[in-house]
């Protein structure tokens, strides 16, 4: 499998082209560009994109979609039904889109793609799980093996996604896509995140702040803090993929929340 990845110097976003080897079938995931070196990969690994899947509707991770198209002019964009509404309604102008739904599976040569539901940081958030199909003796395709999960902006290294960006869902929702979800895949599966660095569900497992809370490793915080100006406790504040904290807070009604760091004040 080939995996390209060009990164946004100020969004820190990341766009992938993959193939099934030169010459094979090839798509992209997201497209927040800078995409000028993955139209020159392409071109190096003799490939012509089909498919641009995209995970969510935010700007960081949509804006370069035409720049693809004026290359591909067949280049099919697939994004979840809600997310369609939510992209339609930025007003960043993406041409026709095609619906994916959560359970659907695409076939790229000897590569397998499989969306799955992970809702939090964007209501209808996808991340696309990409397998190779294993030889089978009889000729066919085999059973897929688990082999990259593309997170979008649910899971990053070392953090997760917050839930106030615009059309975000709920913190359960999010806790639910990583612990009940994404690590639920087999340990090697490499984690390729929407933002910063590559990683793997065993290395995220193991030490990830929040999965590791979640999954009572290490302690729950009690420290009292201020909120995006309310009170509340603060449960956990880590780094963050752009150089910046995520906090974990709760509350004064029991509820709990993703917010950025930099929102979140302690005596």
């Amino acid at each position: 499998m080939i995996v390209e990845t060009s990164t946004h110097p100020q969004f820190v976003s990341n766009t992938y082209l993959l193939a099934d080897g030169d010459g094979g079938p090839a798509f992209f995931i997201d497209a927040g560009g800078p995409v000028e070196a993955l139209i020159e990969a392409a071109e190096r690994h003799d490939v012509s994109p089909s498919h641009l899947l995209l995970t969510h509707h935010h700007f960081d991770h949509v804006s370069e979609t035409n720049k693809l198209r004026e290359r591909w002019p067949g280049l099919r964009v697939l994004i979840s039904p809600s997310e369609d509404e939510l992209l339609q309604a930025t007003g960043v102008d993406i041409g026709e889109l095609h619906e994916i739904e959560a359970g659907e599976r695409l076939p790229f040569g000897k590569l397998e793609v499989l969306a799955l539901s992970t809702p939090g940081h964007t209501s209808g958030m996808l991340s696309f799980l990409v397998s190779e199909h294993a030889g089978a003796p009889d000729g066919g395709s085999g059973s897929p093996s688990p082999g990259a999960v593309f997170t979008g902006d649910t899971l990053f290294k070392d953090s997760v996604g917050g839930v106030r960006a615009p059309g975000h869902s709920t913190y359960e929702d999010l806790r639910d896509s990583i612990m009940g979800t994404l690590m639920q895949l087999p340990q090697g599966t490499v984690i390729y995140p929407g933002h910063a660095d590559t990683t793997t569900v065993s290395r995220e497992w193991d030490s990830n702040p929040f999965v590791r809370v979640w999954r009572g490793l290490d302690p729950e915080g009690t420290e009292q803090c201020t909120a995006m100006d309310r009170p509340a406790t603060l449960v956990l504040r880590a780094p963050d993929y752009d150089g910046g904290t995520k906090a974990w807070v709760r509350w004064e009604d029991g509820s709990d929340d993703i917010v950025p760091g930099s929102k979140v004040t302690t005596a």
